[in-house]
């Protein structure tokens, strides 16, 4: 049997929510039984070795129904009815990331991305190349998360740019469309988006967080053009850099791009003497995007 269908298998075995923290404190107390029983009789090694066996059979089994429980990128990409999509997450061309952030009640997990051309048979921009991201959210309580209850849409994933305003290169510039499920209490959101590889040669960012569009109550940025949340923004937040291929850089479509988005940026929220602050609009295809800021205040472009 193969490992895909190994996987289709395995996933069909209705476990709990809270099997593997079950699981977990059923081998401690196990441990502690046996430490208990090992102050009392003497085990001959041969019981040793049964019992140490025994546990490690266990945690096996609880590490690799874990891993089979959680979905990959292409699984996910597979409940959305991509074919397409899921044969890219799994070719030489996807990045893995697996990296995870702990931020309020929650683990945020950037998983994977890819990017190409006319991989989203519903895409609108046929011959266009999108990228695609997978993240997973799950409470550190272990309360499992549900779709019909999860207020995905009090929450923002962007690609965010080094060196670029957050007001010029986000989701809303980048025509972007989010999407999401929960299955055995995780949560799953995919981002598709305007391809971000033309900017593979600056930082890349993904971000996570509690709010709408970008705005300098929830990002700062640095004299050397990196991002940051903001220190007193206390909502759900993760920064992810992504490990693009410089080479596949595009700086005349970066250049292009910017010239058509430019959106300055300050980090100062004070307002002038007057109260007078500089309000810029720009239509998008996805509606008016408001950017306020302090008359006078300094503007970085990107």
């Amino acid at each position: 049997m193969d490992r895909k269908t190994y996987r289709e298998a395995f996933d069909q075995i209705p476990f709990s929510a809270d099997f593997q923290e079950r699981t977990a404190n059923l081998l401690h107390q196990c441990a502690r039984e046996l430490e208990k029983e090992n102050k009392i009789v003497n085990f001959s090694k041969t019981k040793k070795l049964a019992v140490t066996a025994a546990a490690a059979v266990a945690l096996l089994i609880v590490s690799v129904s874990a891993a089979l429980v959680w979905l990959t990128p292409a699984q996910v990409a597979e409940r959305f009815g991509n074919t397409l999509l899921s044969e890219a997450f799994e070719g030489p061309d996807a990045i893995i990331v697996d990296e995870t952030v702990e931020t309020g009640d929650f683990a945020v997990t950037l998983m994977g991305l890819v990017s190409g051309e006319d991989l989203d048979t519903l895409n609108p921009d046929p011959g266009s190349a999108h990228t695609y991201a997978v993240l997973s959210l799950r409470r550190l309580d272990g309360e499992p998360l549900e779709t019909q209850t999860f207020g995905f849409s009090d929450y923002t994933m962007t690609p965010l740019v080094a060196g670029c305003s957050p007001a010029a290169v986000n989701n809303w510039t980048l025509g972007a469309f989010a999407s999401g499920f929960a299955e055995n209490g995780v949560y799953y959101c995919m981002l598709d988006t305007e391809s971000i590889e033309k900017f593979a040669d600056r930082t890349v960012y993904m971000a996570f967080y509690e709010g709408l569009a970008p705005n300098n109550t929830i990002f700062t940025v640095n004299g050397d053009g990196t991002i940051a949340f903001c220190d007193d923004f206390d909502g759900v937040h993760a920064l992810f850099e992504l490990p693009l291929d410089p080479a596949k850089a595009d700086p005349a479509a970066v250049e292009a791009f910017l010239e058509e988005n430019p959106m300055g940026w300050t980090n100062d929220r004070t307002p002038t003497e007057d109260g007078n602050y500089v309000t810029t609009e720009q239509e998008t295809e996805d509606g008016l995007i408001v950017t306020l800021q302090p008359a006078g205040g300094e503007d970085r472009n990107g």
